[in-house]
């Protein structure tokens, strides 16, 4: 990985350089440029990329990056500690949706996802009762939507697909994912709020521990050949971590 620094007019700022690997250099031959919510700029670039032709790349759509980070600015300056109230936006697979709090006395309470809201439907608006139906409702699409990944990832690892490791999900502060030691995989709820592609970084991370026990040259080279484009995406889930763990 290297750090780069571009101006454009009186602005400037910093981005990152992920080299892919040659076996994902053979489906993306452009260089990508992605702008994360915390405002770390990330440029996706084939191996032998020439780094004149990554600046290049880069200088061409300052302008966009530099639009796009002074919203970011302009986001965590009106930033404010969670109320749980309507207006505020959560994360949900990678998604910002703005949450819609309806006051229901006479109705069960519930959480939909509709028409790009996340709508609670209580009888009881205080923050905590929202907070709570809210980090339900997580829990409960994150066990699907975990178990999901898991079943598509399986088919690409030979050692599992006899005996599919069980999946649990358990709240935590510094780790998205772990291995018990009697094989089971440990997700963190609140990855649920993240890309597909970080849900599957992680899955396919521990399902290589299952096989590799630490983290040694061989369990990065089993990870590299089942998911070659890991770096760039666990960089876009550590630079997505703080917002998407602000419970």
């Amino acid at each position: 990985m290297t750090q780069l620094k571009c101006r454009y007019g009186d602005d400037e700022f910093y981005y990152k350089v992920i080299y892919l690997p040659q076996r994902e250099k053979l489906r993306r031959r452009t260089i990508a440029i992605h702008i994360h919510p915390n405002g770390v700029v990330q440029v996706d670039a084939p191996e032998d990329t020439d780094s004149t032709e990554i600046r290049q790349a880069v200088s061409k759509r300052a302008r966009w990056v530099v639009k796009h980070l002074a919203e970011i600015r302009q986001r965590q300056r009106e930033v404010l500690p969670r109320r749980y109230i309507s207006g505020e936006s959560h994360f949900y697979l990678g998604r910002r949706y703005m949450l819609k709090v309806n006051h229901a006395p006479r109705l069960a309470a519930e959480v939909k996802l509709l028409r790009g809201c996340l709508k609670v439907s209580t009888p009881n608006k205080s923050p905590d009762a929202v907070k709570e139906l809210l980090w339900e409702w997580y829990k409960a699409h994150a066990k699907t939507t975990f178990r999901r990944r898991l079943d598509l990832l399986i088919e690409q690892v030979p050692w599992v697909r006899e005996s599919p490791p069980k999946v649990r999900l358990l709240t935590m502060k510094r780790q998205w994912g772990s291995c018990s030691p009697k094989g089971d995989i440990i997700l963190n709820s609140h990855l649920v709020k993240a890309p597909c592609d970080c849900i599957d970084y992680v899955i396919m991370h521990e399902l290589c521990h299952l096989r590799e026990h630490n983290h040694s040259q061989n369990f990065y080279r089993l990870l590299g050949l089942l998911m070659p484009e890991w770096q760039s995406v666990k960089a876009k889930l550590d630079n997505m971590s703080e917002i998407l763990l602000n419970q």
